[in-house]
């Protein structure tokens, strides 16, 4: 589909075409699942989540204002839905401060035996206080000033967080390797 086509979309979804509206579903539904799994704990959850993340974007289209891309916008919509979700259950507090969060962690060297799949299991086995803080920051790119803002959280908290996710999940790609190694050897 051509931009031209998107805007046609865009335009019927505004009006509140229902037709529109699920062509704008068949065109971002994938690529927005996607981002929903790194959200949630597991499939069903990321179900329900893009369910409530296309509700908002097409009670909400007509905030678009065409100065970036749809996909960002809807990318944006869907990652605020998550984040309305997780400041609902309050699931997010500080790690003792006896935790180091400036600590820099050795990369390991996995000669390509964890794949993309392995890490985003690893990431949806965290717990949802830190899965959300460590999506936020490695792949949606906010800071930490951004981050607490955001989740009405310290900066502290975000790097404590962040911290403990990546130590968590430092262990778990070291225990995968590892143990496919000696099983492999």
């Amino acid at each position: 589909m051509d931009k031209q086509d998107i805007e046609r979309v865009i335009a019927g979804c505004k009006k509140g075409k229902r037709q529109s509206q699920q062509e704008l579903f068949n065109l971002f539904s994938e690529e927005l699942f996607g981002v929903c799994l790194y959200y949630s704990k597991d499939y069903a959850d990321a179900e329900d989540l893009l369910h409530d993340g296309f509700m908002k974007i097409f009670k909400n289209i007509s905030q678009f204002r065409h100065e970036g891309s749809i996909q960002g916008w809807m990318r944006k919509v869907v990652v605020n839905t998550a984040l309305e979700k997780y400041r609902k259950k309050n699931i997010l507090y500080a790690v003792g401060d006896d935790f180091d969060f400036e600590k820099e962690f050795e990369p390991v060297n996995l000669n390509d035996e964890v794949t993309v799949g392995d890490l985003m299991g690893f990431i949806r086995q965290l717990s949802p206080k830190y899965r959300l803080v460590f999506n936020l920051y490695a792949i949606e790119g906010y800071s930490h000033r951004e981050i607490s803002g955001m989740l009405g959280i310290s900066e502290g908290t975000s790097k404590s967080n962040l911290a403990r996710a990546r130590a968590i999940l430092q262990k778990k790609v070291e225990k995968y390797y590892y143990g496919k190694s000696v099983n492999n050897g």
